[in-house]
């Protein structure tokens, strides 16, 4: 029986981060993206109703999408042949990044490594974010935001039951 209990012991120490991740196999809708400024400003970044999906497998991978509930369209037709104004509201109103995932020790924290985003800037990064999760609800902080230089996002998802 102790030997048993060993083995099992062993097996389970050595099964990776996101077996006992709360967050495997979950969907999330958007609630909120805000940019908070040192000075308490506050800018909603996609506008008083962003809409997004943030999903998460269970094998560690994840995919995210934020967008402005009502965006530019390019008066074309055809994404080739958009004008300056357009192709800035299109990189503005829209932000998407996929790759993979883990919580830190304790669930603190969760680590994104990027491997494709909207903002290219993105592509290939690490970065840490430090989270909340109570109930159906999950928030995070983004130190350095895709805009707004000197403020930190706080990024806001319910649960998809």
């Amino acid at each position: 029986m102790l030997r048993t209990l060993l083995l099992l012991a062993a097996c389970c120490a050595s099964a990776p981060s996101w077996a006992a991740d709360p967050l495997a196999n979950t969907s999330w809708t958007l609630r909120r993206v805000d940019n908070i400024y040192p000075d308490g400003r506050v800018q909603a970044l996609y506008g008083p109703q962003p809409e997004g999906r943030l999903l998460f497998d269970g094998s560690g991978h994840y995919a995210m999408q934020i967008y402005r509930q009502q965006r530019t369209r390019i008066a074309a037709g055809d994404k080739a042949h958009g004008t300056p104004d357009e192709y800035r509201a299109a990189a503005l109103e829209a932000n998407a990044h996929t790759g993979s995932y883990q919580l830190t020790q304790g669930g603190a924290a969760i680590v994104f490594q990027i491997a494709q985003a909207t903002y290219a800037n993105w592509n290939g990064t690490v970065q840490e974010r430090p989270l909340e999760l109570t109930g159906d609800i999950l928030r995070y902080t983004v130190a350095a935001p895709t805009q707004g230089a000197g403020a930190r996002g706080e990024v806001e998802w319910q649960r998809v039951r």
